[in-house]
C-alpha cells in the first residue's frame, strides 16, 4: 500500500467483503471508518450511527405543537416528558384555526397576501372588503379622556356644598395648602422689603434723590436744627458742614429717602409706614 515517496497513499475499505485499496478514500462522519467510492454512503456499508444527527419531529395532536425526538432515548419517553411539562390544549383552536374575513357572508380565509388592516378601525380585512363603505366602517375612534377638569370642578362644588364629616387626608391637604400660601407670602415680602432696600441705596448711592413734590414741606438738620426746603439742600448741608468740618458733636444719623417723594427719614421704620399709607405700599417712582 503506498509508493517509497507516499508510503501513506491509499487505505483499505472498510467493509469485510471489499477491502480494496483506494487512493481517495472518504471518512464516513458517523462510524468514523474508511470506506471506498461503492461503499461511500450510509446504506451502503450499513452504518450503525446513521440516524445519530437526524432531527425528527412529531407534530402533537393535543396542543400542535412539535416535538423533537432525540435519538438516543425512547420516544414514549419524549413524549410522556412534553405531555407533563409543554403540552398546552388551549392553543390547538389558535394553530389550527383559520382567520376569516369579518364582513358578514365573506368566507374568505385571511392570509399573508390577502389581509389588508383598515386605517379607521385597524380591523382586518380581505383585498375585496378593504375599503371602508365596503365593510361598513364605523370610522376612527374617539379619544375618551380619563381626566376632565371641568368634571373635577364640578365635583368639587357638590362636595363643598354638601356637609361632609372631616377626614384626615382633606385636613392633610388644606394644612398643606394653607402652608404653600403662607410660604409664597412670606417670600413675596421679603422680595418687597429687599426691593426697597435696593431703591433706597440707589437713592443714596446717586445722590438725586430731588426736590420734594409737596409744596411748603421743610426738612430740620438733626444736629444743628438747620430748616431746608429739600433733602438735596439738608444731605449738602450734612456733609459739608457737619462732616467736612469736624463738627461731629452729636452722634451721626443717617436719612433714608422715599423713593417716590423724595422725603426724608431717620427711622427706616417711619419710611416703610409712610410708603404703605401714602402711596399704597408701591416704592416705585
Amino acid at each position: 500500500m503506498g509508493t517509497p515517496e507516499f508510503p501513506d497513499l491509499g487505505k483499505h475499505c472498510s467493509v469485510s467483503d471489499c477491502k480494496q485499496i483506494d487512493f481517495l478514500p472518504f471518512t464516513c462522519d458517523r462510524c468514523h471508518q474508511v470506506y471506498c467510492l461503492e461503499h461511500r454512503g450510509y446504506i451502503k456499508h450499513q452504518c450503525p450511527k446513521a440516524d445519530k444527527q437526524d432531527v425528527t419531529v412529531v407534530v402533537c395532536p393535543l396542543c400542535a405543537k412539535g416535538v423533537r425526538l432525540v435519538p438516543d432515548q425512547d420516544a414514549n419517553i419524549t413524549w410522556e416528558n412534553h405531555v407533563n411539562t409543554d403540552c398546552d390544549p388551549s392553543n390547538y383552536e389558535k394553530v389550527t384555526k383559520k382567520k376569516k374575513c369579518p364582513v358578514p357572508g365573506c368566507r374568505e380565509i385571511l392570509g399573508f397576501s390577502n389581509t389588508i388592516k383598515c386605517r379607521d378601525c385597524m380591523v382586518d380585512h380581505c383585498l375585496k372588503h378593504r375599503f371602508g363603505p365596503d365593510h361598513k366602517c364605523p370610522g376612527p375612534r374617539k379619544m375618551e379622556t380619563n381626566f376632565s377638569f371641568r368634571n373635577l370642578l364640578n365635583v368639587s362644588k357638590k362636595q363643598e356644598s354638601k356637609p361632609q364629616p372631616s377626614s384626615s387626608a382633606s385636613s392633610r391637604w388644606s394644612t398643606g395648602f394653607l402652608n404653600a400660601v403662607s410660604n409664597i407670602r412670606s417670600s413675596a415680602e421679603a422680595g418687597v422689603s429687599k426691593l426697597s432696600e435696593v431703591n433706597q441705596g440707589w437713592w443714596k448711592a446717586s445722590g438725586g434723590v430731588g426736590a420734594s413734590q409737596s409744596s411748603g414741606q421743610v426738612e430740620q438738620c438733626p444736629q444743628c436744627g438747620a430748616k431746608f426746603s429739600s433733602v438735596t439742600a439738608l444731605v449738602d448741608h450734612v456733609q459739608k458742614v457737619h462732616e467736612r468740618s469736624g463738627n461731629r458733636s452729636g452722634p451721626k444719623v443717617t436719612i433714608d429717602a422715599c423713593p417716590k417723594c423724595s422725603r426724608g427719614f431717620q427711622d427706616p421704620v417711619a419710611l416703610v409706614e409712610h410708603v404703605e399709607r401714602d402711596h399704597g405700599g408701591n416704592s416705585r417712582s
